[in-house]
């Protein structure tokens, strides 16, 4: 079976700008593009809509006024949705699917023969970072493949350095992806994929480590410059070695290393400034309490500014 990039589909903003991104990494990875548009068959449809926005309640409220049934509105999303991503994007096969069901389960399960899941969120207004759903927060939680959340408003050249003059183009070089990395446990998924990313975008990758000293020396001790200087230069080496064997793999891709004390999420969120894709690890555990996203990429998926790759890894 040929595996898709797969978008979850409900006529948003947010949505469609997530369509159009899993469009131009559809692009990237010479993959067919699937939409999967999920209904949840309750007698209020509105208040179930897997990523719904303030713009959806609009179009089916005047929909509803119209006297148009609710199953042929619905019907209509993921197919003309279709043939504008097919116009935009000739170069890509487009499927698209209706489902009816519970719309967290639904995308998990599609995200099961998909190189990657692409969702909408709303982008928080005068902020610039995410609010991610209960929906959406679930199935990043829950699937295995790696999860992609674009913002409401996302452009192709947001993710593009501006042009000689200053102005946002799609036709200048991709900006870096940015690759948040625990050294304590360096797995090999997640660095695959951030390199991958960075190739295919034809730029650098910019690895972001963030460490604090151990407890043992962090607390009852006096300001020590030269012992933070000794475990700054310490935490640098073993990432320089960490990434030692990558650097070798992708010679074609520029790496850029930065070990710095203080808080991951802050580093990671400042990084997003002029990343084109930041890409974040989720440990897969399977213990009875269910799934966890880790607070580091809980902070990624909400405040980044750039379209955020969740990796899940062992």
């Amino acid at each position: 079976m040929t595996r898709t990039v797969t978008v979850g589909l409900d006529g948003s903003a947010e949505s469609r700008a997530a369509a159009e991104w899993a469009a131009r990494e559809a692009e990237l990875r010479g993959l067919p593009l699937k939409i999967v548009h999920v209904w949840e068959p309750v007698p209020d449809p509105m208040a179930q809509a897997p990523l719904l926005g303030a713009e959806t309640l609009q179009h089916w409220t005047e929909r509803s006024e119209m006297g148009v049934p609710p199953a042929e509105g619905w019907g209509s999303i993921p197919r003309e949705s279709a043939e504008g991503l097919r116009l935009r994007h000739p170069g890509i096969e487009v499927i698209s699917e209706q489902v009816s069901g519970n719309p967290g389960e639904v995308l998990a399960e599609a995200s099961k023969t998909a190189s990657l899941l692409v969702l909408g969120s709303r982008a928080l207004g005068g902020v610039g970072g995410f609010l991610v759903g209960s929906v959406g927060l679930s199935v990043v939680a829950h699937t295995e493949s790696p999860v992609v959340l674009v913002r409401a408003g996302e452009q192709a050249a947001d993710e593009h350095e501006a042009d000689p003059v200053g102005i946002p183009s799609a036709a200048t070089a991709f900006r870096p992806v940015v690759l948040g990395l625990d050294t304590d446990h360096p797995d090999e998924t997640l660095i695959e994929f951030a390199y991958d990313a960075a190739l295919r975008r034809g730029t650098s990758l910019r690895v972001v480590h963030a460490w604090f000293p151990p407890p043992y020396y962090a607390y009852g001790m006096p300001v020590n410059p030269p012992l933070h200087e000794a475990l700054a230069l310490e935490q640098s080496r073993v990432l320089a070695e960490v990434l030692s064997p990558w650097r070798l793999k992708y010679p074609d891709v520029r790496t850029t290393e930065e070990s710095r004390y203080g808080s991951a999420a802050e580093q990671l969120v400042e990084a997003s400034r002029e990343a084109s894709l930041v890409v974040v690890g989720r440990r897969i555990r399977r213990a009875a309490l269910g799934a966890h996203i880790g607070h580091v990429t809980h902070a990624a998926l909400h405040h980044s500014t750039a379209p955020v790759a969740v990796v899940a890894h062992g």
